[in-house]
């Protein structure tokens, strides 16, 4: 694949498919939470599908990427199995994680997704030494690290970028700006208004992007790639995106305004995505409707697989739990 072209229509559609499986995904969530269904807590992209699509589309199938609470599409646009999210989500063995991570902890090593996180910016460190083992092995490999707006303010988030500057880390980090972190505002937690330009103070690129549009995503990330791979050293990018649903299950965004959301769904990513490709007759209505049935299938496909697989032996509650 050739990344600084414009992707074929092929590679739209695929895109696109990509996209209404996630949003089909999270759309199921609530009615699991409310039937008892889902251990735990989970967190949806609903409105965020172009960043995570976009970005997992510029990559190779050997990158790796680390994730966030938020991260089943971050999964499923990587390549990840469905039905093993869903099991993981119902806390069964079939699970990514055999039923014991639950949402916030999916991980695939055999696709490069190195891990979603509980811990807001848990993914800098691991993105971090991901691509230091890279340049260790001089291998032509990169690391992205997914991660929101209010994670720019850790800690982490400066040593990363800091010591990924200095060494030249083959590293990309994305940051999802969807205006929320919980119920806070980006406004009232971070003293400049152009998140990208965090990046000036380590000497490396910072570029804000349009995260709503998943082929400007992925033009982004591609010439980030690019940079990486030819030695440059890491970049951050700032998707401007915005999150439909609210933190988790169950929040009734009593901290937003009734009207402020409407400009954003006339964006909905699908929507442009799929308008792209009809403009370019690659696709009608007809063929719309037979990918979102296809998507939401395939979710009930995963909910029945994981209705069947069995709930982990009380007896094996410690196998495969690690700490330090």
């Amino acid at each position: 694949m050739t990344y600084e072209t414009v992707p074929s229509e092929a590679e739209l559609v695929a895109m696109l498919e990509r996209m209404l499986l996630i949003r089909a995904f999270d759309s199921m969530l609530p009615d699991l939470y409310t039937r008892g269904l889902v251990r735990g807590s989970t967190h949806a992209a609903i409105g965020q599908e172009a960043v995570a699509v976009g970005a997992c589309s510029a990559l190779r199938a050997d990158d790796y990427i680390t994730s966030t609470h938020r991260g089943h599409g971050h999964v499923i646009a990587k390549g990840g199995d469905v039905k093993r999210m869903m099991a993981e989500l119902f806390g069964r063995v079939d699970g990514y994680c055999r039923g014991k991570g639950g949402s916030m902890h999916i991980a695939d090593f055999s696709i490069g997704m190195l891990g979603a996180n509980g811990i807001v910016g848990g993914g800098f460190g691991l993105a971090a030494g991901a691509a230091l083992a890279i340049q260790v092995r001089a291998a032509d490999q990169i690391a992205l690290c997914f991660f929101g707006e209010g994670a720019i303010n850790q800690g982490a988030f400066h040593e990363v970028a800091n010591i990924a500057a200095i060494w030249k880390l083959p590293l990309i980090l994305l940051c999802e700006n969807n205006h929320f972190a919980m119920s806070a505002r980006v406004s009232t937690m971070t003293s400049i208004k152009d998140l990208a330009r965090r990046a000036d103070a380590y000497g490396f690129p910072g570029r804000t992007v349009d995260g709503m549009d998943a082929v400007t995503v992925r033009a982004a990330v591609a010439e980030a790639a690019a940079r990486a791979r030819s030695g440059e050293g890491p970049s951050l990018l700032v998707a401007t995106c915005y999150r439909f649903a609210g933190h988790f299950s169950g929040d009734l965004m009593q901290y937003r305004r009734t009207d402020e959301a409407s400009p954003w769904h006339e964006r909905d990513p699908i929507r442009v995505l799929a308008d792209r490709l009809s403009d370019a007759g690659a696709l009608d209505a007809a063929a719309l409707r037979k990918l979102q049935e296809d998507a939401e299938g395939a979710v009930s496909e995963a909910v029945a697989f994981a209705e069947a697989s069995p709930l982990p032996e009380p007896a094996e509650a410690w196998a495969d739990v690690f700490t330090s």
